[in-house]
């Protein structure tokens, strides 16, 4: 079997190409994309523009995702979590890898600026390069807090869902990117300590492997506390009312909750634990921003 390069002799499947998109990930963003939508807006989202928006911004993030496996093949040949990907055991070659990377982002622009608009085409295609070249390629090579300033290309999602239905930037809408931004740190380093050990053998500097669990523990925590504050401005600004609020404050004290459990407790289980809760934490708070959206309580 070789992997540089040459597909093995089993047959290419769709499904190693859908794993290159990343799906779980890319299901995320574009509920948030979406959220984003319906948020800009008192009335129904236009049809066109939900289906086709949510479309072009799907793909983006799925040409994105395939970057980055084309990105990190060799590092994911020494990650456990990462080996079993298409490019490391050669079910995949780059050359196919990068065609449908590159089919998916023109696809995703065609379809953003001629369906949808161009302010919505260019902050995805920067949100593109800034997770599949600035992150991937640089940052996360380069320094600990790799996750901290690359987490803006993730933290756009509903602001390009925001612009594909208004055609503009809006304060609130970088609300929605603030609260992402601020919940990205703690979600991906209590991964990074649970795999720690895998970092440290493939060289890629993340903050536990570079500063230490301790340290590690300390500003996952110190950032859910600003994470928990930031998710109080929808409902200060009067973006949302009690609804969400209350789903902020439970949501909030539940990743509060597992944040002191971290920082207090050297158990290899808590990491994992912290990880999966801040995912539901996510779509619930986003899903609790659409409900109070349209069942607002004053």
């Amino acid at each position: 079997m070789e992997q540089q390069g040459v597909i093995t002799d089993q047959a290419v499947s769709w499904r190693d190409f859908y794993q290159l998109c990343k799906p779980r990930v890319v299901y995320l963003i574009v509920f948030t994309a979406i959220v984003g939508m319906f948020l800009s807006t008192p009335d129904m989202v236009p049809w066109s523009v939900l289906l086709l928006g949510t479309l072009g911004i799907g793909l983006g993030a799925a040409s994105g995702a395939a970057i980055n496996h084309l990105v990190d093949e060799k590092i994911d040949v020494l990650m456990g979590r990462t080996k079993g990907r298409p490019l490391p055991t050669g079910r995949l070659d780059r050359r196919h890898a990068f065609a449908f990377a590159l089919a998916l982002c023109v696809t995703s622009m065609c379809i953003l600026v001629l369906f949808v608009n161009a302010l919505t085409a260019i902050l995805t295609f920067a949100s593109l390069v800034g997770y599949a070249v600035i992150y991937s390629v640089f940052l996360k090579h380069a320094t600990p807090q790799n996750i901290v300033i690359g987490g803006a290309a993730g933290a756009m999602p509903p602001v390009l869902g925001w612009t594909a239905v208004t055609g503009y930037l809006d304060a609130h809408a970088l609300l929605l990117f603030l609260i992402i931004f601020a919940w990205t740190p703690p979600h991906f380093w209590a991964l990074a300590i649970h795999r720690r050990a895998e970092y440290a053998k493939a060289d890629v500097p993340m903050l536990p492997v570079t500063h230490g669990v301790e340290f590690t523990r300390l500003q996952i925590l110190l950032y859910t506390i600003i994470m928990f504050v930031v998710t109080l401005l929808p409902f200060v600004t009067s973006m949302s009312s009690l609804i969400y609020l209350a789903a902020a404050l439970v949501l909030g004290a539940g990743f509060l909750y597992y944040s002191v459990r971290l920082f207090k407790a050297d158990d290899d289980a808590v990491p994992m634990t912290t990880f999966k809760y801040s995912i539901y934490y996510l779509a619930g708070l986003f899903a609790a921003l659409l409900v109070d959206h349209y069942v607002p309580l004053v």
